[in-house]
């Protein structure tokens, strides 16, 4: 969260826990030009991948570029819903929620 002159710079993800699982609201970009987190849109944290959307080849390189990222292993992530569509969750076990919110401020730089 920054404070720019003329109002707030706002990011706000919401995770929620579930069975010991925080679960991470993603907006995925399949096709994309380089693997990697790109920022945040419309509360979910969007990703993009140079997969295309299809036999599941995106959802795999979402879940290898979210450990990478978060720095864990990848059984450690799990797609939670979403399958065929942009907006996905994912599941993350190992973490607590604050740490997965620092980690996310640090790489998107809020």
């Amino acid at each position: 969260m920054g404070f720019d002159g003329v109002g707030f710079d706002v990011v706000v993800i919401e995770l929620r826990i579930i069975d010991g699982e925080v679960l991470l609201p993603v907006q995925a970009q399949p096709g994309g030009k380089r693997d990697g987190i790109v920022g945040v849109h419309d509360g979910r944290l969007k990703v993009a991948v140079t997969q295309a959307p299809e036999k599941r080849k995106a959802n795999k390189a979402l879940t290898q570029v979210l450990a990478k990222e978060l720095g864990v292993r990848r059984s450690q992530i799990s797609l939670q819903s979403g399958e065929t569509s942009a907006k996905k969750v994912f599941g993350i076990v190992g973490l607590s929620a604050e740490e997965v919110a620092e980690r996310i401020e640090s790489i998107v730089g809020v």
